[in-house]
């Protein structure tokens, strides 16, 4: 198993010969809500490393429904710090992804968003600096929302215009601090609605489980991944 160190010019890890240890932090995208089956892309990704002595990263799930950037960020490194397992080691690997709750409107479509824009990008840009200054990082952008299926436990609106505003700020943060990002709104607002809408749950937020298998086929398919990550074997929805 293989544990891995960044370049500083680009952004994206290479591995030497120890344990890997993966940590995805982030919101319910992470924890893998909807995903009745296989218990979202991390869990499935966990579930391959389960038995001892068998190759790949070890994953560790630290999805929290409903939290935005200020929350996670204020987990990440006591996360961080208590996640190395053996001999003090440190985790080798941060994945993030978050942004889609900060971006809700509350009570109507034109009522305030959850988490201030301003506020956001301030948000995003210290959480990125202070994972970046513990160890390698990629982030996962956030899929498509179903509009139509709004407003989410009869208080939050998400729209795809919001969606874009909020992914936008974090995407040219990543790109600021050199952090790999997987553009997942535009990839699969890209392949059409008939592609992606069957993924989404009843809830209109939340990937079903074949959304999951779908967003583990593209983190898998990514560079960034393949290039950073131990992937274990069997690796794939």
């Amino acid at each position: 198993m293989l544990a891995s160190h960044l370049s500083s010019t680009s952004g994206i890890t290479f591995k030497q010969a120890h344990p890997q240890k993966v940590l995805a932090i982030g919101d319910s995208l992470v924890y893998g809500f909807g995903d009745s089956e296989g218990g979202g892309w991390v869990e499935r990704l966990r579930r391959l490393s389960m038995e001892p002595g068998r190759p790949g990263a070890v994953f560790y799930n630290l999805g929290v429904r409903g939290d935005g950037v200020g929350q996670v960020k204020q987990r990440l490194e006591h996360e961080f710090r208590y996640r190395g397992e053996l001999r003090n080691r440190l985790p080798d690997l941060v994945v993030l992804s978050a942004g889609v709750n900060d971006s809700a409107r509350v009570s109507n479509p034109l009522g305030r968003n959850r988490t201030n824009f301003d506020e956001f990008e301030q948000q995003i840009e210290e959480l990125l600096a202070e994972a970046r200054q513990l160890c390698p990082v990629l982030f996962i952008g956030m899929p498509p929302v179903n509009e139509q299926a709004m407003p989410f436990s009869e208080v939050l609106y998400y729209t795809h215009s919001d969606q874009w505003r909020y992914r936008e700020a974090t995407r040219l943060a990543c790109s600021s601090h050199n952090i790999p990002y997987l553009d997942v709104l535009n990839l699969w607002l890209g392949r059409g609605t008939s592609w992606w809408l069957p993924l989404i749950s009843p809830d209109g937020l939340h990937p079903n489980v074949a959304g999951y298998r779908a967003l583990l086929d593209d983190i898998v398919a990514w560079d960034a991944f393949q290039t950073a990550v131990d992937i274990p074997p069997g690796c794939g929805s």
